[in-house]
């Protein structure tokens, strides 16, 4: 298992995101039998995780402009999300 977590670990946000719908949509279908159902399903959880981290690091990242009295830009500042 720690092969597919150190495959994980490398995909972008919107390539993990791909994979996890795509394995929704398998467990919806209906049509995967109970082990592979455990087996993707477990993949899925690794891959929401990383999906969360990824959004939470670049939430980190993300910062807003500041204004000075006349509304002109003056720098930026930490994005306050709370």
């Amino acid at each position: 298992m720690a092969d597919a977590k150190d495959d994980i670990a490398g995909l972008s946000f919107e390539k993990a995101l791909e994979a996890l719908e795509d394995i929704v949509a398998r467990l919806e279908a209906g049509k995967v039998d109970l082990e592979e159902s455990i087996k993707i399903y477990e993949r899925g959880e690794a891959l929401r995780a990383h999906c969360e981290k990824k959004l939470k690091e670049a939430e980190a990242r993300i910062e807003k402009i500041t204004l000075d009295p006349s509304g002109k830009p003056k720098g930026t500042a930490p994005l306050d999300v709370e």
